[in-house]
């Protein structure tokens, strides 16, 4: 049996950004070491060589060579920085360890540091600029008909028309439904040209450089006829597979023996993502642990003399990939329940004890979890993890349900800030929760948990559904 492979593309573009980017290191290096203090040759060598190697493998977790589109944003450039800044980070710990440095070398770092990300940028500007200037010229742009007037096919579109930098001029597209079955393309996109004749016709003809076939999966013998038909054309045929008709949790490309495959519920914390948010959580976690421990120890005193039973409550609830564990809270009601069946807070609850129901207010009973995220346990930011008892009841209720636990639980998350935060009370209301977490794990980024932390101390403040 013959293995069939599907092998990556590597553009020009994609290697002129990496080019570029080693002759940025390599000018900013000269020129911070020229305007600092001369350097031995073998120091520059090592220091130039490390560092772009360095970097260009740093880029590929950072992101760095992604398809940003467009002029250069500000996300691109704070990417530029962290990727640089990392970069040198690992190049010092490098020189410290093989206890190799630079004459005057503080000074040197210093402005090699702040010098090298504005070249990069200006470069990347310049390649931009050319590209453009080329491309109004006719250079490097391939005339694209999209074969499926469909909403995948006009997502296409969007996408093409909304980067020029792509070099596609969008003809049209082609389909052959009619009356009821067929449907138009949004005013903002091209008309339908005509169908299997006359794109086959086009492509025959060289009017068009590059056909998209964006048909449903179960269009497969139109896809094979189509494909069969333009064999007989020298013009480059793709196809769009509609992943698009799954409810996709975090979808992302990867590849097995050179196949590819498409995750449709995957924990989008894998690889250098996973461990940036660890990082962050276990830095936090001890920090917060450490400032907050005298509040702690009053608030545990005044529990215990307030009332009879444990200071702290620990109760079994879900983690990562189902997997149980304890969640740490200060005690704030007369019972501890954990069993099959745990019955949910409620506004003037009898069992909420005085000093608890100031805690829970302030959300003060939620701050030993700190625990559970410096043992990786909880992460900051996360779907709430919900008693045992009522992960079993939801899930028998709600689609989806036990997929918000494709990633760690959160002391906060975007179902809290988004106003899902206290009793659920109706099935309406937990099915709004978990709706944010999956919108959660879909959109996960740094950039997002630092928003919801800084929303849920206005939660916080505001006391609304805490009781």
């Amino acid at each position: 049996m013959s293995q069939h492979a599907i092998k990556p593309t590597w553009s020009w573009l994609s290697a002129a950004y990496r080019l570029s980017d080693a002759a940025a290191i390599l000018c900013s290096l000269t020129f911070a070491v020229q305007y600092t203090s001369p350097v031995s040759g073998a120091q520059f060598l090592f220091a130039a060589t490390l560092g772009i190697a360095i970097y260009l493998v740093t880029s590929e977790f950072t992101g760095m060579y992604r398809q940003w589109g467009g002029p250069v944003s500000e996300r691109e450039t704070l990417c530029a920085f962290l990727t640089w800044g990392l970069s040198l980070t690992v190049l010092m710990a490098f020189g410290f360890a093989a206890r190799s440095e630079i004459d005057g070398s503080r000074w040197a770092v210093v402005l090699w540091f702040l010098s090298t990300p504005v070249v990069l940028v200006a470069s990347r500007i310049v390649i931009r600029s050319v590209r453009r200037g080329l491309m109004k010229q006719g250079v490097g742009v391939r005339r694209m008909a999209i074969y499926g007037a469909n909403e995948l096919g006009f997502r296409l579109a969007h996408n093409v028309l909304s980067s020029p930098e792509a070099g596609l001029n969008l003809v049209g597209f082609y389909d052959d439904r009619h009356g009821e079955r067929s449907t138009t393309p949004p005013v903002s996109l091209p008309w339908v040209i005509g169908g299997f004749d006359d794109i086959l016709a086009a492509a025959r003809s060289g009017e068009i450089d590059q056909v998209v076939i964006c048909l449903p999966m179960r269009a497969e013998k139109r896809t094979q006829s189509l494909l069969s038909a333009l064999a007989d054309t020298t013009t480059a045929v793709y196809l769009a597979p509609d992943f698009f008709v799954f409810e996709l949790l975090h979808s992302r490309w990867s590849n097995v023996g050179g196949l590819p495959v498409v995750s449709v519920f995957e924990n989008p914390l894998y690889g250098v993502d996973g461990v940036i948010k660890r990082a962050v959580d276990f830095v936090l976690s001890l920090c917060g642990l450490i400032l907050l421990l005298p509040l702690f120890v009053v608030v545990a005193a005044v529990i215990r003399l307030t009332s009879p039973g444990p200071v702290f409550f620990r109760q079994r609830r879900y983690g990562l990939d189902g997997r149980e564990i304890l969640v740490w809270k200060f005690r704030s009601m007369t019972v501890c329940e954990d069993g099959p069946k745990v019955q949910q807070a409620q506004k003037n609850d009898n069992r909420v004890t005085k000093i608890g129901a100031v805690i829970r207010k302030t959300s003060i009973d939620e701050l030993p979890q700190l625990v559970n995220v410096l043992l990786g346990e909880m992460s900051l930011v996360g779907p709430r993890p919900h008693a045992t008892a009522h992960n079993e009841q939801y899930r028998k209720l709600i689609h989806g349900y036990m997929l918000r636990h494709k990633i760690k639980p959160g002391i906060t998350g975007l179902a809290q800030v988004e106003g899902w935060r206290g009793e659920t009370d109706t099935l309406d209301k937990m099915e709004n929760r978990v709706r944010c977490d999956h919108q959660y794990i879909r959109d996960w980024s740094l950039w997002l948990d630092v928003m919801i932390l800084f929303r849920t101390v206005g939660v916080v403040l505001g006391r609304k559904n805490a009781y």
